[in-house]
């Protein structure tokens, strides 16, 4: 027998295994339920809620940490919330904001290549509240250093235990996000879902700036750091308040998988069996990778290093704003519902190519025109919203955010059309997350040691290409115009994988 009979065999006997103990009901129609019920257990409802917890937490973080002045801030994916509204965490000292964003997405790099496993075993709702926790721990590492002085170290411990948090919550988010709503509308999900969380970056910016409008200076009020701190608070009760995913329903009366709590040790061979059974989830690693890296230039290099903490709030303001915008767009272009899924999918292909062309070619018109060395002299201006010339400079970091809640919508899109088993989905969620935090951390390592912003430009660039053609062959041969039953198969609950070899023995 070869091998691709065994495992056509393997996963025959999986998927009647998992059928005969009620595991896969994907395609079961029954009774929803009606009234004040039925509306909260509405996908629509549930992934407002979801987007609310990412809110409270993430969207507020790239709030504090997008807009202020010097080089560093996290990145968006594992806090994106507060801190990008004044890059560097409004801080500043750009270095130990960087090597705090460092050991953020590092830790976050590693806990997310397992949080689908953990997901899967502690539940989703569980997971959102432990994983939102992080963001309140973080935010107030940067109210501590605004009064101590000496309490940067605060910050990258915070960091590296926001990682472990941003992981789990991410992870999760992916999962519900994508498995809720039905393969015609996950463009529209992913969209609702993207406006409200970047809602909180929205309004975190607007404080930010309301209170550092009248100011030229280069630090941020602790009031801005507490009024974050408290909402962060009320974002992790959230979670608890949220639909069982083994009550829910699609619109379409399927019904949402919901496996039972496996084992530790068949969660942690999923991960194995995953990347076995779907290896063109592979191909979308070098996307996922550039996910993240090109936050560095865009919060550090170039909104912190050439503008004043006022104007840095208004870009900040604008850029999650045009977030809201760019993926609503891109959802809409995903599920465009007189064109079959794959040709969407390179429709979808074709939208990036351009829009990375665009604004990077437009980026290098202003790159070249500064330095690290000349931002550092005491005689270079920063640049004011007052300033002649200003509106060029905020309309390339409002194509920015376009390009950037263009690319996480497809990107979630590209998943979602995989599967729609929320178990394979959070483990290919969690994939995506490690590979996209281990750019991230790349990246605010490089402007840590002070690598030239062209260079850090350059290879920003360079990277979404690549990981645009990496991504072109998984688009041709794994993307259908449905989801087969046999895309659904992972052996990761009451399968042992000598049981399995024992029933496909030749």
């Amino acid at each position: 027998m070869s091998f691709n009979e065994k495992e056509k065999d393997r996963s025959s006997i999986l998927e009647n295994r998992r059928q005969s103990d009620g595991f896969v009901v994907t395609e079961e129609r029954d009774v929803k339920p009606a009234g004040i019920r039925g509306w909260y257990e509405h996908p629509t409802t549930q992934v407002i809620m979801l987007g609310f917890v990412c809110f409270m937490g993430p969207g507020l973080f790239n709030a504090l940490n997008g807009g202020q002045l010097c080089k560093d801030v996290l990145n968006i994916l594992v806090m994106t919330l507060i801190c990008q509204g004044l890059g560097a965490g409004g801080q500043v000292d750009a270095t130990t904001s960087a090597n705090g964003n460092t050991a953020l997405y590092s830790t976050f790099a590693f806990t997310a290549f397992f949080a689908g496993s953990i997901n899967n075993y502690l539940g989703p709702r569980l997971t959102l509240l432990l994983g939102s926790a992080g963001y309140s721990l973080y935010i107030g590492s940067y109210l501590a250093t605004n009064i101590h002085k000496n309490a940067g170290w605060f910050i990258i411990f915070a960091g590296a235990i926001l990682g472990v948090c941003a992981g789990l919550l991410w992870t999760a988010q992916g999962s519900l996000m994508l498995a809720y709503p039905t393969e015609q509308n996950k463009g529209l999900y992913i969209s609702i879902f993207w406006a409200i969380f970047n809602l909180g970056a929205v309004v975190g910016a607007a404080v930010a700036l309301g209170q550092n409008i009248h100011s030229e200076a280069n630090a941020v009020q602790n009031g801005t750091y507490i009024g974050f701190l408290v909402l962060t608070l009320i974002g992790v009760l959230i979670p608890m308040m949220m639909a069982d995913p083994r009550k829910m329903y699609r619109t379409d009366g399927t019904k949402v998988t919901a496996p039972r709590n496996p084992s530790w040790k068949k969660e942690i061979y999923s991960l194995y069996l995953a990347l076995v059974t779907d290896p063109a989830i592979l191909l979308l690693f070098p996307l996922f990778f550039a996910s993240n890296y090109f936050y560095t230039w865009q919060f550090n290099d170039y909104n912190g290093a050439i503008f004043n903490i006022r104007t840095r709030a208004l870009n900040s303001f604008c850029y999650w704003t045009a977030q809201i915008f760019g993926s609503a767009i891109m959802g809409r272009v995903l599920d465009l519902s007189f064109l079959p899924r794959r040709t969407r999918a390179f429709l979808g292909w074709g939208v990036l190519f351009v829009m990375v062309f665009v604004v990077h070619g437009w980026a290098y018109h202003y790159q070249k025109g500064y330095t690290r060395q000349s931002v550092a002299s005491r005689t270079f201006h920063k640049i004011d919203f007052k300033d002649k010339g200003y509106v060029a400079y905020v309309w390339l970091y409002i194509f920015c955010a376009f390009l950037d809640s263009m690319w996480q919508t497809t990107a979630y899109w590209m998943m979602g059309a995989m599967s729609n088993d929320p178990a394979k989905l959070a483990i290919f969620t969690g994939f995506y997350k490690s590979i996209q935090s281990a750019g991230g951390a790349g990246a605010w390592r490089a402007d840590a040691v002070g690598l030239p912003y062209m260079n850090i430009f350059a290879s920003t660039w360079a990277l979404l290409v690549a990981g645009l053609v990496f991504a072109l062959p998984m688009l041709y041969t794994r993307v259908k115009n449905t989801t087969q039953a046999e895309d659904e198969v992972i052996a990761r609950i009451g399968e042992d994988e000598s049981e399995v070899a024992e029933d496909v023995k030749p």
